[in-house]
C-alpha cells in the first residue's frame, strides 16, 4: 500500500492521481490515499473513489489542514446532489455561523464564534447526536453520503465518532427476524430523537419546519441489504406503537454490538465520508462547555424525481 502524499501543499497537479484504499484494521472503514479533495478530479478519479466508497461505507481522507467550506462543497457535489436548504428551524436561535446552507455546522459554537450559552437550544439538540442515528432519515429524500470535516478539536483530540455497519448487522440477523422486518416501515422524526437525547420538547415552529418521514426498515442496493434504523425512528407504521418501539430498540441494540463498530479518532484536517444507507453513527461526549470542537458536514441526498430525469 502506497504511503499517503504530503497534504495541503495547495498547488495544482498536472499528473494523474493514483487513488487507493487501505482497510483500517478488520473494520468496514478504509483510509483513502493519493487524493487531495481540493483538487479538480478527473472522471476516472471520481469513479475510482466511488468504487472504493461502494466497498467501504466509511472512508477517511487525511489532510494537514482543513478544507475550506467552498472546497468542501465543491468536492461533495461530485458524489451527488448536496442538500442546500436549511434542514429545519431551531426556535430562538441566532444566525448561522457559516454562510453556506450546504454546510451543516456540527460545532458547539454560536454565530459569534464563542461556545454556546447553557440555555441555547442548539446545544441541547446537538447533544442528542450522541444517540445512534442516520443523517436525514427524517427527510423524504434520504441522505446518501455525509462528508464531515474537522476544523478544530479539543486539546486531547476529543472523542471518536463511532460507526455501525448496518449491512453486516442485517446479514447476521436470524432468518426469522429478516422475514419479520422485510416489509415493515418506520416513521422518523428529528424532534423525537432530540427529546430522547435529553433536549426540550419541540416548539410548534420547529415541528412545522421538519415533519416526519417514513422509510422501509430494510434498504437494498446492488443486491446488498442493510438495516435502516436510527434514534430518529419513533415507531413502526404497521404495528401498535409499544410493540414497534420494542422492535426498534431490539434492532438498534443488535446492530451496535462491538463486532459491528468502527471508532474514528479525529485529527484536524480529516474528512470522513460515510454511506448513510449502510451505516449508523454517533458522536461521543466531551467537555462542550470549555473545549471547542468545530466539525462541519455536507450531506448528499437522494435525487428528486426532477433531478433524476
Amino acid at each position: 500500500m502506497a504511503g499517503i502524499r504530503s497534504a495541503h501543499c495547495r498547488h495544482r497537479r498536472d499528473a494523474p492521481f493514483t487513488v487507493i484504499a487501505g482497510q483500517i484494521g478488520k473494520s468496514f472503514a478504509a483510509e483513502v490515499y493519493g487524493i487531495d479533495l481540493w483538487q479538480k478530479l478527473a472522471p476516472d478519479d471520481i469513479q475510482e473513489l466511488k468504487t472504493i466508497l461502494d466497498r467501504y461505507p466509511v472512508a477517511v481522507v487525511r489532510h494537514d489542514t482543513p478544507l475550506t467550506d467552498e472546497e468542501h462543497i465543491s468536492f461533495s457535489r461530485l458524489l451527488g446532489p448536496v442538500e442546500s436548504k436549511p434542514v429545519l428551524t431551531t426556535s430562538g436561535s441566532g444566525k448561522n455561523r457559516i454562510p453556506h446552507f450546504e454546510i451543516i455546522d456540527q460545532s458547539n459554537l454560536d454565530e459569534t464564534g464563542g461556545i454556546y450559552a447553557d440555555d441555547d437550544r442548539r446545544l441541547a439538540f446537538k447533544r442528542a447526536n450522541r444517540l445512534w442515528h442516520t443523517d436525514m432519515s427524517f427527510h423524504s429524500n434520504r441522505a446518501t453520503w455525509s462528508l464531515l470535516s474537522a476544523h478544530a478539536l479539543p486539546s486531547d483530540g476529543g472523542p471518536p465518532t463511532e460507526f455501525a455497519n448496518m449491512r453486516a448487522a442485517y446479514k447476521a440477523l436470524p432468518e426469522d427476524m429478516k422475514r419479520k422486518i422485510g416489509r415493515l416501515t418506520a416513521e422518523h422524526s428529528y424532534w423525537y430523537s432530540r427529546v430522547a437525547g435529553g433536549g426540550p420538547p419541540a416548539t410548534a415552529e420547529e415541528l412545522a419546519s421538519r415533519p416526519p418521514a417514513r422509510h422501509p426498515l430494510v434498504h437494498e442496493r446492488g443486491g446488498r441489504k442493510a438495516l435502516y434504523v436510527a434514534s430518529h425512528a419513533s415507531h413502526i407504521v404497521e404495528w401498535p406503537e409499544e410493540d414497534g418501539r420494542a422492535l426498534l430498540d431490539e434492532l438498534l441494540a443488535f446492530a451496535t454490538q462491538p463486532q459491528f463498530i468502527y471508532a474514528h479518532q479525529w485529527q484536524v484536517g480529516d474528512v470522513v465520508i460515510w454511506d448513510n444507507l449502510a451505516t449508523m453513527h454517533r458522536a461521543r461526549p466531551f467537555d462542550d462547555r470549555n473545549q471547542i470542537r468545530d466539525v462541519r458536514r455536507t450531506t448528499c441526498r437522494e435525487a428528486d424525481p426532477a433531478e433524476a430525469s
